[in-house]
């Protein structure tokens, strides 16, 4: 984690308010909970992991097994489960959606 100056940052009146609290030490100041990022967007994790879980459920539909899709995808046969059974259930509740409307 890189850091800057807190002269280049904060005013002068407001730097000294700090000093009298810690000096010459890295501090962390947290974000607002409201502009928090959810977990993986920075990164782009959680689109790697949306990805790597549609392919599952896809070759899943086409025919392979959980098990088969445990070794491809180097991955314990309950976490396929997990994503397979949670991706159909989505995919039902969408339908649904769509034809209530």
């Amino acid at each position: 984690m890189s850091y800057r100056n807190a002269k280049d940052i904060f005013p002068p009146e407001l730097l000294k308010e700090i000093q009298t609290y810690v000096q010459g030490e890295r501090i962390y100041i947290p974000q607002l909970d409201n502009v928090r990022r959810n977990w993986g967007k920075k990164s782009g994790s959680r689109e790697i992991i949306t990805f790597r879980n549609n392919e599952i459920l896809k070759k899943y539909k086409d025919g392979l097994t959980i098990g088969e899709l445990s070794e491809l995808f180097c991955l314990s046969s309950e976490s396929i489960r997990k994503i397979v059974y949670k991706n159909l259930k989505d995919a039902n509740n969408s339908i649904e959606g769509d034809l209530n409307v």
